[in-house]
């Protein structure tokens, strides 16, 4: 197990705004004082808001509806990244946006390209 780093404000901000521009968790421990009791299990919501979904029969595709995207609350039409040479798009509702803002699950097929689709699932 490795040592923990101690950072000062500014290193620290630093980190943490890299961390957030390339969508990686920061934790914080044992930041003053207080008292002694566990801190209970948290998953922290991603700073950017983005959220990435995951594909059935994936070979290489990603789907992100941004934050923005989110909290616009409207239609969007996403485009799986490059998966095997080929994409497929994914169309969402408000109404699926919103729910996926909401964190509730979401699950919708792609189109279909080159003789297949795809399950894509938020939340």
């Amino acid at each position: 197990m490795r040592e923990p780093v101690t950072l000062d404000r500014r290193e620290f901000t630093l980190a943490a705004v890299l961390a957030a521009l390339s969508g990686v968790t920061i934790t914080i421990s044992a930041c003053g004082g207080g008292g002694s009791s566990p801190s209970s299990p948290s998953t922290p919501a991603p700073s950017s808001g983005d959220k990435s979904a995951t594909i059935s029969a994936n070979h290489g595709h990603t789907a992100t509806i941004t934050g923005a995207q989110l909290a616009a609350g409207a239609a969007v039409t996403l485009q799986l990244t490059v998966g095997n040479g080929h994409t497929h798009t994914v169309t969402l509702s408000a109404t699926e946006v919103s729910q996926i803002a909401a964190n509730q699950k979401v699950s919708k097929e792609s189109s279909n390209d080159t003789g297949h689709s795809h399950t894509v699932s938020f939340n």
